[in-house]
């Protein structure tokens, strides 16, 4: 499970990074598409982070479930 919370971390990391970087190329150059890519990066990090929610609370049910 630890591979894939630091998988995952790294993942959201590199995609948030990415996000910040086109945001300020956005800003820098006001060239639109580096706006449209920002936010399509943001929301991929929102993807990964929610999925790494999804399967930690349904890690958590499972336990409770076996140890019931």
């Amino acid at each position: 499970m630890s591979f894939l919370r630091w998988t995952l971390g790294i993942v959201a990391l590199l995609l948030a990074l990415g996000s910040v970087i086109s945001f300020v190329i956005f800003i820098v150059a006001d060239i639109p598409l580096w706006l449209k890519r920002a936010r399509n990066l943001r929301r991929l990090t929102s993807a990964v982070l929610l999925f790494w929610l999804n399967v930690e609370i349904w890690r958590r049910v499972a336990l409770i479930i076996v140890n019931w």
